[in-house]
């Protein structure tokens, strides 16, 4: 697997430096400053990965060249924005960057709501608890009907959480809710997602998939024609958040994306750990169907407390097998002859970190000590399998 990390640009408190001293070879890496729907033009894409060759690394995968919410929904401009992310594919591949990582998630990224879980050891971990999410669904944010969303004793439940929060933790629930974007320091405020919100009113399941699978027929051919490939990251949570419709959360969504568009260019970001959240997914056997279609790897893992509650874990220690995953992507990629692009994610805050301002989950120390578990499992599979 080749070792990367990601970046968030030239004002991540990360810096290039760490990464390449820590044996990374790759850089994740997204031109965020460039707005949603606009073109990456090839002069901003050589001034970033300039920056990155001179550190001594390679932009080798794009997370994210984000998807436009009017795409999501199929309104507005989104014929626009389409004929954009075209064209921002051509350029990256003009400049040598293949491997595009993207998500069809509405309006909010990943959620949790608790971004300092306590360690045994101290180190702090992100969490999530559904009896939280309820209690900030139905009673701090008020979002209109969210109380059909939930039977009586889920919101009782959630009611019982919440009056053990003091007004200082109920206000931080907010915020590690309505967390910004990765690559952004701006928190969503609790107006502009509830106006954000009407905009899906009337989109389903259903009518989401159908307009990721129109916005698929339109730019995996062009990934195709200059060799790129598309990789899209799984629903986290793998369920519905706020009433919002999910669409890459089972393996029955992964089947109908990928024989609805059949291109090789419409693939997968194995998440380990968005995918190993839902506990009905069987993630060595998403390796047996759709290998193929496996274009960039997020190895991490989780631990599922109960039914409401998971949290990230050590990256080797948590419910995904992780050894039996290493071993069949290293088999996979012996027989298709590629070293794909493996990153870990959502590390451990440590001590050490503690007083730098990262974004939640992608302090320095943790993601480094997970990056070193993960060579080390691939060093002894692969010399015990003889690769």
């Amino acid at each position: 697997m080749q070792q990367t990390m990601r970046w968030f640009g030239p004002s991540d408190n990360v810096k290039l430096i760490d990464i390449k001293q820590a044996g990374a070879t790759g850089i994740v890496t997204a031109l965020h400053h460039i707005p949603v729907g606009d073109i990456w033009e090839v002069e901003e894409i050589k001034a970033r990965q300039e920056i990155i060759k001179n550190a001594g690394l390679e932009w080798t995968v794009v997370e994210s060249l984000p998807v436009h919410e009017e795409i999501k929904r199929a309104d507005g401009n989104y014929l626009q924005y389409i004929e954009n992310y075209k064209i921002s594919l051509k350029n990256l591949a003009e400049c040598g960057i293949k491997i595009i990582t993207y998500n069809f998630m509405p309006i909010l990224d990943w959620v949790r709501t608790n971004h300092n879980f306590v360690n045994e050891d101290g180190s702090k971990a992100l969490l999530y608890n559904q009896e939280a999410f309820t209690y900030f669904d139905v009673f701090l944010l008020k979002r209109p009907n969210s109380e059909n969303d939930y039977s009586k004793i889920e919101k009782e439940n959630a009611l019982e959480f919440g009056s053990k929060l003091s007004e200082e933790e109920k206000a931080l629930l907010f915020k590690n809710v309505l967390l910004g974007l990765p690559g952004s320091k701006i928190n969503f405020t609790a107006e502009q997602i509830l106006s954000l919100l009407d905009n899906y009113s009337h989109i389903d399941n259903n009518k989401l998939r159908e307009n990721l699978i129109y916005f698929l027929s339109e730019v995996a051919p062009v990934a195709e024609k200059y060799d790129s490939k598309l990789a899209i990251h799984p629903d986290d949570p793998p369920f519905s958040v706020l009433g919002l419709p999910r669409i890459v959360s089972t393996e029955n969504d992964l089947k109908a994306i990928f024989e609805a568009v059949p291109l090789n260019a419409n693939g997968l970001c194995y998440c380990t750990g968005s995918l190993g959240a839902n506990p009905t997914i069987n993630l060595e056997k998403v390796i047996d169907d759709y290998g193929n279609r496996i274009h960039f790897l997020h190895l991490r893992n989780t631990i599922r407390e109960n039914e409401n509650v998971f949290r990230e874990s050590e990256h080797l220690g948590g419910d995904a097998k992780m050894a039996a995953i290493v071993e069949k992507i290293l088999v996979l990629m012996n027989q298709r002859k590629v070293s794909l692009p493996m990153r870990p994610d959502h590390g451990f805050l440590h001590t050490v970190d503690e007083e730098k301002e990262t974004y939640p989950g992608y302090s320095l120390v943790g993601r480094l000590k997970g990056l070193a578990e993960l060579r080390g499992l691939e060093m002894g599979i692969a010399y015990k399998l003889n690769l």
